[in-house]
């Protein structure tokens, strides 16, 4: 099942607005970068099994959000602004460790409530979600990526599974921001050493989606919140931080 039958599973919403959330999806966690070029009409179709009728009200609702901008002859592109996000963390804002450090304060603060929340309202959907994304970070670990487009899919199904939009649309706004190693990254680290703490990641997402999975909103929030503190301590030994 690919990822906008799922989505269309887990939330009853109308097909225009389906498109819509996969395609800001993709365009906030960075698979589709700025400047990028959408597929067309025609291959947006295929891909989502709808009719152009549908593709044209999604493309039209990415452009009233600043998302995308069309030019006439030449396609659709990817502007990397969205007039609906007010909040911002720009990227001067994280430019040093301890910034790092601030953003995880914020998640610690955020995501702890958001997992208590999701382990009581997700959904199957939400589920398989997660689950699909906690294979894709094994699987790109063990291919010697560094797993942060799966890593930021888990934590905004997270988000999603609060059934609280205002919990996505932070996440969303955030985006691959969110995840420390996508700012910094410790070079003097061998293979071996990287492939090891990802595996811990890893781990620690496993307990988070069992607690979510098994309705223990307790162990859920303290799932994450341990995590996160993990990520955090991490990051302080490295830059001897207080």
């Amino acid at each position: 099942m690919n990822d906008f039958a799922l989505l269309e599973r887990r939330r009853p919403k109308s097909l225009a607005l389906g498109v819509v959330e996969e395609l800001s999806d993709q365009i906030r966690d960075g698979r589709l970068a700025p400047g990028a070029k959408l597929a067309t009409e025609a291959a947006l179709m295929g891909e989502f099994g709808v009719s152009r009728t549908v593709i044209r009200e999604a493309l039209s609702k990415l452009q009233a959000s600043s998302l995308v901008e069309t030019r006439h002859g030449v396609g659709t592109f990817v502007t990397g602004r969205a007039d609906s996000a007010v909040f911002r963390i720009r990227a001067d804002q994280l430019a040093t460790l301890r910034d790092v450090v601030a953003m995880l304060e914020l998640r610690i603060g955020v995501e702890t409530e958001a997992a208590g929340l999701a382990a009581q309202r997700r959904t199957a959907g939400n589920l398989e979600t997660m689950r699909q994304a906690l294979a894709a970070f094994t699987h790109a670990v063990e291919a010697g990526h560094d797993a942060i487009g799966p890593d930021f899919r888990f934590h905004l199904e997270i988000a999603r599974a609060t059934q609280n939009t205002h919990f996505e649309s932070l996440v969303q706004t955030l985006g691959t921001a969110i995840i420390p190693r996508a700012r910094l990254d410790p070079s003097a680290a061998s293979p071996d050493e990287r492939q090891a703490y990802l595996r811990r990641v890893n781990a620690e997402h496993g307990s988070i989606l069992d607690a979510i999975a098994s309705r223990d909103s307790e162990a859920a929030r303290a799932a994450m919140r341990t995590h996160l503190a993990n990520s955090r301590a991490r990051r302080r030994r490295a830059g001897q931080l207080p």
